[in-house]
């Protein structure tokens, strides 16, 4: 079982715009030194959109090298067309990967029974285990827990990750779902509740720059330990909005650079670095979280 504290992590790129895989290799070390729980590599905060296949693979093949077996590393193998998606998923195979995570279809707006036909097809393609991820926001199509309910039912599909922030839908997708299966949060604003609903773990932005402090709170949140929590959450909660002044991974990669984490700020187009009207606003809220820039 994969729980806790998960980073999604970011894809570290030098100013021409390769994988920066000295960065990468920091990165890993730096995630098991500060107690990360697993890692996902390439998932849609490391820029899966822009990376083309062989990249994608190479990438979450060397997070899994790095790592050496010292915590989970979970690969994204989302794409909105399914051919696709089962051509990675049988390529992260092959890497050692402990589980995946497939982002819903985006801008295609599949109907729950595409959601289902797609998944299945995907899980299908692997002995590997699939974590299933709906996020609305940025592809345009929710996929609603009775559709989730339904996917469980596929052997190696062992959990969603849910970032809508409608903390409803934990007890709902329990109880569809049973006790086995696992449902992550990705939404750093709610992830506290998420898991003192009986959420299993979080799959975090924030956790890239303040994985102890993220991990302290998910770790109190699932011990029932609610007050020890709330405090923790309150050291970082700056950090849930400001790394959301513009799309995600944008900002967070600038904090990263900024604290050193990554010898470069540089993100792929379409997406442009953080717009100087962001920068006193992100430090702030970095510094209130305790972060020394």
């Amino acid at each position: 079982m994969i729980n806790g504290s998960i980073v999604a992590l970011i894809t570290p790129m030098n100013s021409d715009g390769t994988v920066d895989n000295k960065s990468l290799e920091k990165l890993v070390e730096y995630h098991i030194a500060q107690g990360t729980d697993a890692i996902v590599a390439v998932g849609t905060t490391g820029e899966s959109a822009t990376l083309p296949p062989a990249e994608h693979i190479k990438v979450v093949e060397q997070t899994v090298k790095f790592a050496a077996g010292r915590l989970p590393i979970i690969g994204g193998n989302g794409a909105n067309a399914t051919a696709e998606a089962i051509d990675l998923t049988k390529a992260l195979s092959n890497v050692g990967v402990d589980a995946m995570l497939g982002v819903t279809p985006y801008y295609n707006k599949p109907s729950p029974k595409g959601l289902i036909a797609h998944y299945t097809a995907v899980a299908q393609s692997t002995d590997i285990p699939q974590i299933l991820y709906n996020v609305p926001g940025r592809t345009a199509v929710d996929m609603l827990p009775e559709t989730v309910a339904e996917l469980a039912s596929v052997s190696n599909i062992i959990g969603v990750k849910e970032a809508t922030g409608d903390l409803a839908r934990v007890a709902q997708l329990r109880q569809l779902c049973g006790n086995d299966f696992l449902l992550y949060s990705g939404d750093d604003a709610s992830a506290r509740e998420f898991l003192t609903l009986g959420g299993n773990g979080v799959i975090s932005v924030a956790n890239n720059i303040v994985p102890k402090a993220f991990k302290a709170m998910c770790d109190a949140a699932l011990a029932g330990r609610s007050a020890d929590a709330i405090t923790e959450e309150n050291t970082i909660k700056s950090l849930f909005s400001a790394l959301f002044y513009e799309a995600n991974p944008i900002p967070v990669k600038w904090a990263a650079h900024r604290m050193g984490l990554i010898t470069e700020g540089q993100i792929r187009l379409p997406l442009t670095e953080l717009s100087s009207e962001f920068h006193g606003l992100l430090l702030e809220a970095m510094k209130n979280a305790g972060i020394e820039v």
